[in-house]
């Protein structure tokens, strides 16, 4: 008896992608379907960077299959494929980056630009193609965080090229000052610094631009909210009621100027002791999760108050390269997959598709 198309999708409709709750069917993710006589051939096609998971995923839909009765050979493909998501109504996609993600917070001091990097180290760790915007004009901290100096250069005297460590692009204020120079910068300045670091910048066909947004709701988030077009935002927060406040506020901001939460990050959740393992949740509980409850938005996961995060971020190497088997890396690239997954859910950005209309007055 000959195994048809309709046995094969009935099989892989009953394989739930662990990331994203759906069958690989219903999700659409089975490309090149093949049946010849009893031999089948697929690709699974996922819309979010998951290179760690590719075996397990096709060790599952190669089990499923086998189930089949007289099935013979099974040639099973996993890749990732990142298109470009919708951003905010008027803007257009900027060339060369699919999808911009903000990492904001309300508050200083909660951690945001240490869970920013780390977030662009995992989607890359993921197969990912990610670059890194420092926003943050005041407190430029991604060149020491990834361990980066160095001016940038230009090849055509109107774009400067971004530097690069761990895989990343990066570009930030940072890197064009003294490292004890304050910026003592009006808003309209900033904002024209934040623009041209990101225009001007020959970003090179990025999947994902991470944004280290600077703490509050001022000229830069509003700026970034109206001119551009980003596909998304996280919020970083802590347990503790004052940071939440804040965050709550920054939340309220994104959603105004319709940007969609893609979810909360809970971090120094609960500190671990160097010497004994203790953990003891120091800011409070559950903040994070009650938030996401009242805004109706994703939990995306809580992160420990350890010195070796804090350790890693400041000698230039953070978690995530200095320790990518470790622990803490394992929950940067968790949350970094549900980020991931979240754009993907996203209308596809179509407007490329859409011919330009010229009237002519003969």
């Amino acid at each position: 008896m000959s195994i048809t198309v309709e046995d094969v999708k009935a099989a892989l409709s009953k394989v739930v992608d662990p990331n994203t709750g759906k069958d690989f069917v219903s999700g659409k993710a089975v490309k090149n379907l093949k049946v010849d006589g009893n031999a089948v051939s697929l690709d699974i096609e996922l819309g979010y960077p998951a290179k760690s998971q590719f075996a397990a995923i096709r060790a599952s839909v190669a089990t499923a299959l086998q189930a089949l009765p007289g099935v013979g050979a099974i040639e099973v493909g996993v890749a990732s494929k990142v298109i470009s998501h919708t951003v905010q109504r008027g803007l257009k996609l900027m060339p060369n980056v699919k999808n911009i993600i903000a990492v904001a917070s309300g508050k200083g001091g909660v951690g945001k630009s240490t869970t920013a990097v780390n977030l662009a180290l995992a989607l890359a760790a993921e197969g990912a193609s990610v670059g890194v915007l420092d926003a943050d004009i005041y407190g430029p901290s991604q060149p020491m965080m990834l361990g980066v100096s160095g001016k940038p250069v230009t090849k055509d005297g109107k774009t400067m090229e971004p530097l690069e460590n761990y895989g990343l692009q990066v570009s930030s204020i940072g890197f064009m000052i003294d490292p004890d120079e304050p910026m003592v910068w009006r808003g309209p300045m900033v904002t024209q610094a934040l623009q041209q670091l990101l225009e001007q910048t020959n970003w090179r066909d990025l999947d994902y631009l991470i944004v280290d947004m600077p703490p509050g709701t001022g000229d830069i988030q509003l700026t970034l909210s109206q001119k551009v077009p980003v596909t998304g935002a996280v919020i970083v927060t802590t347990p503790q009621d004052i940071a939440l406040l804040d965050a709550r506020k920054g939340l309220k901001m994104f959603e105004k100027v319709g940007i969609p939460i893609l979810g909360i990050v809970e971090n120094m959740s609960t500190h671990i002791c160097s010497n004994c393992g203790h953990a003891e949740e120091i800011f409070g509980s559950g903040g994070g999760a009650k938030m996401c409850a009242d805004f109706g938005v994703e939990f995306l996961g809580a992160l420990p108050l350890t010195m070796a995060i804090r350790q890693q971020t400041d000698s230039g190497k953070p978690t995530v390269v200095a320790e990518p088997d470790g622990p803490v890396a394992a929950i940067y690239k968790d949350i970094a997959r549900k980020i991931a997954v979240q754009v993907a859910e996203k209308a596809k950005d179509m407007t490329s598709k859409f011919p330009s209309i010229v009237i002519k007055n003969d």
